[in-house]
């Protein structure tokens, strides 16, 4: 093994990774504004949640640039941050789904479907361009479990367009921003828990 349990670094590869970050970063901040547009253009808090969500990980990417090839405490206290931001946009998610619920707004089914089958591909490149890094650190773990969250939200927000459109109510809409929210919460436990092992395995001089 070329790493010992609780003192070596695992290492993620950074020309390569640095690439893959920043076409990321990109890709994320175009359909941020794209999304966001389409969500108040449709009255839906599924694909409002969804556009912050792109947001949050165009800020991820650009923490995860700024500390990729630092020692390994500085990328897991990155990891950390993220982490808890991940878990503040799953309480907001949340907490946006039960005002909408209480509000009964019917989205526009059409523009729900169009744009988050537009957003599927767009994080489906992204997560190819990721995926032989999702081994790496907490760090890296974190930046793969945003994109592969992202690919479930947006099939989830397809099916929640077609899901209003055919029952003419809205609360596919509702189902599909409850379940973004405890991806979000979920994922967040777990980056948050392996940075506060990594933390705990490194010494404080490293």
């Amino acid at each position: 093994m070329d790493c010992c349990e609780h003192h070596c670094e695992k290492k993620t590869p950074v020309r390569g990774y640095r690439r893959a970050l920043w076409v990321a970063l990109a890709v994320n901040a175009v359909m941020f504004g794209i999304e966001l547009a389409a969500s108040f253009a449709a009255g839906s808090v599924s694909l409002r949640a969804d556009a912050l969500d792109f947001l949050g990980d165009a800020a991820n990417y650009a923490v995860a640039l700024s500390v990729a090839g630092l020692a390994q405490r500085w990328r897991a206290r990155a990891a950390l941050l993220k982490g808890t931001v991940m878990a503040g946009f799953g309480i907001w998610v949340a907490a946006s789904t039960a005002i909408h619920a209480l509000s009964g707004t019917l989205p526009h089914a059409g523009i729900m479907s169009s744009v988050a089958a537009l957003a599927l591909l767009a994080n489906l490149a992204v997560a190819a361009l990721l995926y032989r890094y999702r081994e790496g650190d907490s760090q890296a773990l974190s930046v793969w479990l945003c994109t592969r969250n992202d690919c479930f939200a947006n099939l989830a927000v397809l099916l929640a367009g077609a899901g209003v459109w055919a029952s003419g109510g809205s609360w596919p809409d509702i189902a599909v921003a409850a379940v973004i929210a405890g991806l979000s919460l979920s994922s967040a436990t777990r980056v948050l828990k392996r940075a506060a092992r990594e933390l705990e395995a490194v010494p404080a001089a490293a």
